[in-house]
């Protein structure tokens, strides 16, 4: 849909970073923010797999460095 000459003069007179602000604005006003409950829950999600992710690579870091030393000093 082609914009006609008065709407297309309208938007190049508006400063770009006021622009920029008011298009941000209005984009976070269509966002559906989380709940306090699925906030919680979702965090919990992230915070427990990052923890056993930790846990795994650590593992595998402690498994490779014996590894590693049993058969370069033996």
């Amino acid at each position: 849909m082609a914009k006609t000459k008065s709407e297309a003069v309208g938007k190049t007179n508006v400063n770009p970073i006021v622009r920029y602000f008011r298009e941000t604005r209005a984009e976070i006003g269509k966002v559906t923010w989380p709940t306090r409950e699925e906030w919680l829950r979702l965090s919990g999600i992230v915070l427990a797999v990052t923890v056993a992710m930790a846990i795994i690579l650590g593992a595998a870091d402690a498994i490779s460095s014996q590894i590693m030393s049993f058969l370069l000093y033996s």
